[in-house]
C-alpha cells in the first residue's frame, strides 16, 4: 500500500491543479482507505505542475526519464499541462484521471514522440492538439517509430493538424481510446507487426479513420476489433483514397471484424491490395461510395455476415484484371443502396454484390439494389464464379452476368429474385444486355451453368 508520504503528493498536486480533498480524505489515511497508486513518480516532485508553460515542459522530461530508469510510473494529477516536443524513452508508463489529465499542445513541432524503444504506455489521458501546427517532420500529433509494443488505453486524442495517432513498425494495443477532430487520419499505423485496434471510437477526421499499410506488400497481422468509427470526410478528394472508415493496404493477414461504421464519405471498409483478409460482423451504414470494397492486388478474402445499410453499392471483389482474386461473400445483408456516388464510374452504381474471379457468393440477402442486385464479371474479367443460396429483392436486374468475348465460367443456382422487372438473370457484355431471361434455365452460353432459381 502506499505511504501516507506518497498520498500528501497526490493531494499536494491536485490542489495545484484547482482540487481540494474531501476533508474525509484529508484526515489520516487508515490501511483500508488508501488507493493503489504504489510506487508512481508524481508531477509535483519535479514542478511540472498543471497550468505551467512550455518553460516546464524539461521539467516533464527530465520526470519521464527518471520514471524510466527507475521502471515505475508517471502519474499526472487532474489539470491542464501545455507542453510540447516530448521524447519519450524506452519503458515509459504515464497514466493520470480519465477526463481530468489534461495535455494540450503548444506547437513548434510534435507533442509525443518516440523511437527504437521496447515500450511505451499511456492511460486515462486527454491529449489535445489544438489544431496548432506540426512539424514538418511529424506525421501525427503522437508519432511512435520502431516501438515493439505501444499501449494506448483510454485515452482522448483530439484536435491533429495531421494524424491523430502515426505508428510506423510498431505493435501492441490501441483500445477504448477516442480519437477526433484529425485532419488526416484518426489512426495511421503503417509497416505493423501484430498491432491490435480495438474497442475505440473514432470521429469527425478529415481523410480517414483507421489506416493500416503498408510500404510493399507484406503479411502484417492487425486486428481492427469492436470500433465504432463516423463522420469521415475525404477533404483531399480522389476516388476512393481518402474517406474510409477503415482502410487496409498491402497489409496481408488483418482482420477487420465486428465494428461499427457509420456516414464515411467513401467507404466503411476498403481492402486495396490485401490478400488473406477477413472482413466479418461489421455495421456499414451510410456508405458514400462502396460500402465494403476488396480491390486490386488481393488473393484470398472473406466477406461474411456483414449488414450494410445505405451506399452507392454494397459490397464489390474487383480488378481480376489486377489480380484481384479468391473469395468468398457468405452472410451478408445489403438493403437500401442509391444510384448516386462521389463521382462518375463507367459501371455506374447502385450494385448490391459485384465480384469477378474464383469466389463464391451464397447465403446473401439483397433489396433494394436500383440497378443491379449482383453483377458476376465484367467484360472479359471474369472465372470461377459461383451465385448460389440468395435473396435478391426490389433490383431492376437480379443477376446481371458477363457473356463478352473472353468472360469465363459462372454458376447460378438456386437463388430467390423477386420484383426484378428487367430480368432475374440477364447477360451483359459490358454495360450492354445482350440476352433474354435466363434465370429458368438453359442459358444460350457455354460458360453459364443456370438453373433452379425462382422468381416471383
Amino acid at each position: 500500500m502506499p505511504s501516507r508520504r506518497d498520498m500528501l503528493l497526490f493531494f499536494a498536486a491536485s490542489a495545484v491543479a484547482g482540487w481540494t480533498a474531501p476533508r474525509a480524505l484529508a484526515a489520516p489515511l487508515t490501511a483500508a482507505a488508501e488507493p493503489g497508486l504504489r510506487g508512481a513518480i508524481d508531477a509535483v516532485d519535479y514542478r511540472a505542475v498543471p497550468e505551467s508553460g512550455d518553460r516546464k515542459t524539461r521539467n516533464l522530461q527530465q520526470m519521464i526519464e527518471q520514471a524510466a530508469r527507475e521502471n515505475v510510473p508517471v502519474f499526472l494529477p487532474p489539470g491542464t499541462y501545455r507542453i510540447s516536443n516530448l521524447t519519450l524513452p524506452d519503458n515509459t508508463r504515464i497514466s493520470g484521471v480519465p477526463g481530468a489529465s489534461r495535455i494540450v499542445y503548444t506547437g513548434e513541432g510534435h507533442l509525443f514522440a518516440a523511437e527504437n524503444v521496447r515500450r511505451i504506455e499511456l492511460s486515462n489521458l486527454v491529449i489535445d492538439g489544438g489544431n496548432r501546427w506540426l512539424g514538418d517532420y511529424a506525421g501525427g500529433l503522437l508519432q511512435f517509430t520502431g516501438v515493439d509494443e505501444v499501449l494506448i488505453d483510454n485515452c482522448e486524442i483530439g484536435g491533429s493538424r495531421k494524424h491523430g495517432l502515426q505508428l510506423e513498425r510498431c505493435g501492441g494495443r490501441i483500445e477504448r481510446s477516442r480519437i477526433s477532430g484529425a485532419a488526416q487520419s484518426g489512426l495511421y499505423a503503417v509497416e505493423s507487426a501484430n498491432l491490435s485496434i480495438s474497442g475505440n471510437t473514432v470521429s469527425d477526421c478529415g481523410n480517414g479513420g483507421i489506416l493500416v499499410h503498408r510500404w510493399k506488400k507484406a503479411e502484417d497481422g492487425t486486428v481492427v476489433s469492436g470500433n465504432r468509427i463516423s463522420n469521415i470526410r475525404a477533404n483531399d478528394g480522389g476516388t476512393g483514397e481518402n474517406g474510409n472508415g477503415v482502410n487496409i493496404f498491402r497489409a496481408d493477414g488483418v482482420m477487420v471484424v465486428n465494428n461499427h461504421i457509420s456516414d464515411c464519405a467513401f467507404t466503411a471498409i476498403r481492402a486495396n491490395s490485401a490478400s488473406d483478409i477477413q472482413i466479418s460482423s461489421n455495421q456499414c451504414r451510410r456508405s458514400g461510395e462502396t460500402a465494403i470494397y476488396v480491390e486490386f492486388a488481393f488473393e484470398g478474402a472473406v466477406v461474411s455476415a456483414n449488414l450494410i445499410d445505405g451506399a452507392a453499392n454494397g459490397i464489390s471483389i474487383a480488378n481480376f484484371d489486377e489480380g484481384g482474386r479468391l473469395a468468398s461473400v457468405t452472410g451478408n445483408v445489403v438493403r437500401n443502396l442509391t444510384l448516386r456516388g462521389p463521382y462518375k464510374h463507367e459501371v455506374g452504381f447502385g450494385i448490391g454484390i459485384a465480384a469477378e474471379a474464383d469466389t463464391l457468393i451464397s447465403s446473401n440477402v439483397i433489396e433494394g439494389a436500383p440497378r443491379w442486385g449482383l453483377q458476376i464479371g465484367w467484360g472479359p474479367y471474369l472465372r470461377n464464379v459461383v451465385v448460389s443460396g440468395n435473396v435478391v429483392r426490389k433490383a431492376p436486374v437480379g443477376c446481371a452476368v458477363s457473356v463478352a468475348d473472353g468472360a469465363g465460367t459462372a454458376v447460378i443456382t438456386d437463388n430467390v429474385f423477386q420484383e426484378t422487372a428487367e430480368g432475374a438473370v440477364l447477360g451483359f457484355q459490358w454495360e450492354k444486355k445482350v440476352s433474354g431471361e435466363m434465370a429458368g434455365g438453359g442459358a444460350p452460353y457455354a460458360q453459364l451453368t443456370v438453373e433452379r432459381n425462382r422468381v416471383s
